[in-house]
């Protein structure tokens, strides 16, 4: 199976179409609903839950965006669901919620956050959900263990990886040096099969998704694209980016 055209055929927005300055937060309904009224794909995150939903957020942890503070993992959706995000109204969403607000009018990209624990459920959940959704909607995940996982209980999706060249950062020390190793070049992708690749725009161009690209034909997404020269990076390297901070075509 081949990515849709449909994944390139937009620019995804990163987390929705989100605006702090218009009091829209990223990931949250607004946003979502933005970038259905721009027309653009929507990238967004899910998370697990307590009781085993997937809930469409960022962080693994209350308190940057939201009110309350805490593990999402440690609460049930409804706990999570009455939990409002800072100075507005909005609450968030189930990706069921996000379907219903989305209903096909545009694609998502569903990225699998992980704890890189061999865990899952979030991906159970997800296949789940979108069994009764007959929307443009991909997944993917940084986790080589969840894009497998994707392969293994819903094949007829299609799956990326999320990729960089290298994961020395803090974000990374979470996760033995062993794990961190599978992770470099692309090494899984016989294991993974993903039918696309979406790679860090700052660390464009880089061989492997070169050789995913052009030697195998994976469409290659690239994030987060926010600065002009990002922008021409995105152009000259990629088949389609992920944006936000500005309004394609502005």
């Amino acid at each position: 199976m081949r990515a849709p055209d449909w994944l390139t055929a937009r620019p995804i927005a990163h987390r929705g179409l989100h605006d702090r300055a218009r009091g829209i937060i990223e990931n949250m309904p607004a946003a979502a609903q933005a970038a259905v009224s721009g027309n653009f794909s929507i990238e967004c995150d899910i998370q697990l839950t307590a009781d085993g939903e997937a809930m469409v957020h960022h962080d693994d942890a209350l308190a940057r965006l939201t009110e309350g503070s805490g593990a999402l993992l440690g609460k049930t959706a409804a706990e999570l669901k009455a939990v409002a995000f800072k100075n507005t109204p909005e609450r968030m969403m189930t990706l069921g919620d996000l379907c219903a607000l989305v209903d096909g009018r545009v694609a998502l990209v569903i990225e699998v956050k992980s704890h890189f624990d061999g865990d899952r459920r979030l991906v159970t959940r997800m296949s789940e959900v979108l069994a009764s959704y007959s929307g443009p909607v991909v997944g993917m995940s940084f986790d080589p263990d969840q894009v497998l996982a994707l392969r293994e209980k819903k094949p007829a999706l299609p799956r990326g990886i999320i990729a960089q060249r290298n994961y020395d950062d803090d974000d990374w020390k979470k996760l033995t040096p062993e794990q961190r190793h599978s992770m470099l070049h692309l090494r899984h992708a016989f294991r993974t099969r993903p039918h696309f690749v979406a790679y860090w725009v700052d660390q464009l161009p880089a061989p492997a998704p070169w050789i995913a690209r052009n030697i195998f034909g994976l469409p290659l997404l690239t994030w987060t694209v926010h600065a002009p020269e990002q922008r021409a990076g995105a152009a000259r390297y990629a088949d389609q980016m992920i944006f936000e901070g500005f309004l394609p075509g502005t």
